[in-house]
């Protein structure tokens, strides 16, 4: 094999992906590991440590680097706003990783790291100024400038899930994600299962768009969501903005942001779909590494 090689990690919430690639992005071998309902923080670390280092040896490849993607807000070498996730906080990953593989590491949050694979492989490749917008379990924004996601003064650059739609709404000093408990896939599935009194998810929600009780629960969340995104394309004169995560595949999604855009922004920024999508932020670990990875 020629070129140096990187390793990927993706901490997600139901499960662990691990993966390795070439420079180009081609993905050549990856493990998964099922997150357990026992283990604390540090265990899943550890499980983690332990199948990255079979990984190396079972491929004989030699990575440069590691890229490691994960939830909550990621603040220097920590996380620091993972409410979820008892004892995640608290964890030093990029100095676990680096001291358990030997390797240099870099950390951010899975919607940054897929931002950073759209801007390396995908979408956003030559993109002056982007949105990254995720819209699935959660919600989220990776912002783009001439090629680097933007992490901000605290690494919560992008954080749309709590933007407020009126002056008075409780937000996040109050325990609460405005948008995104009315945007995103869990928060969609929450009220549709409380206005139907059975239990749904959010795909199941747009095809019984024909019930008009569904129609105005998703006009409402399409609504805010627009404008939550058209405010950030009017204050970062944004050129394009990309959809990724599980419901980006909903096609109306994807006219309803445009409509909102084209109708709200001076200069509407263009919308495209992510070119990665179900492995976006294993994609997006696997461009940190690059990042990472000694010149």
């Amino acid at each position: 094999m020629s070129g140096p090689t990187v390793l990927g990690i993706d901490f997600g919430g139901t499960k662990i992906a691990l993966a390795t690639a070439t420079a180009g992005g081609r993905l050549l071998h990856r493990r998964t590991l099922e997150t357990r309902a026992g283990d604390g923080a540090r265990a899943a670390i550890e499980r983690t440590l332990t199948a990255a280092r079979r990984l190396i040896e079972e491929t004989g490849e030699h990575p440069v680097a590691v890229g490691v993607s994960t939830f909550g807000v990621v603040q220097g070498a920590r996380v620091v706003l993972a409410p979820n996730v008892p004892g995640w906080e608290e964890q030093p990953l990029p100095h676990l990783l680096e001291e358990g593989l030997e390797m240099p590491a870099l950390l951010d949050n899975d919607v940054n790291a897929a931002a950073a694979a759209e801007v390396r492989w995908g979408r956003l490749a030559g993109v002056g100024v982007g949105l990254y917008v995720n819209v699935g379990t959660g919600l989220g924004a990776g912002i783009v400038v001439d090629g680097r996601v933007l992490r901000g003064a605290n690494g919560a650059a992008g954080e749309i899930g709590y933007s407020l739609s009126s002056p008075a709404q409780p937000g996040h000093a109050a325990g609460r994600a405005p948008l995104e408990e009315y945007a995103s896939g869990s928060g969609l599935a929450q009220r549709g299962t409380q206005l139907l009194g059975r239990n749904v998810t959010a795909a199941e929600l747009f095809a019984l768009r024909d019930d008009p009780r569904v129609a105005g629960l998703l006009d409402e969340a399409l609504d805010k969501l627009g404008m939550a995104v058209a405010n950030l394309a009017i204050a970062l004169d944004a050129d394009r903005v990309v959809l990724g995560g599980g419901m980006a595949a909903e096609p109306s999604l994807a006219a309803r942001l445009g409509a909102s855009l084209t109708a709200a922004v001076p200069f509407p920024p263009e919308v495209e779909l992510a070119r990665f999508t179900g492995d976006a932020s294993l994609m997006g670990a696997l461009a940190l590494a690059l990042d990472a990875k000694p010149p």
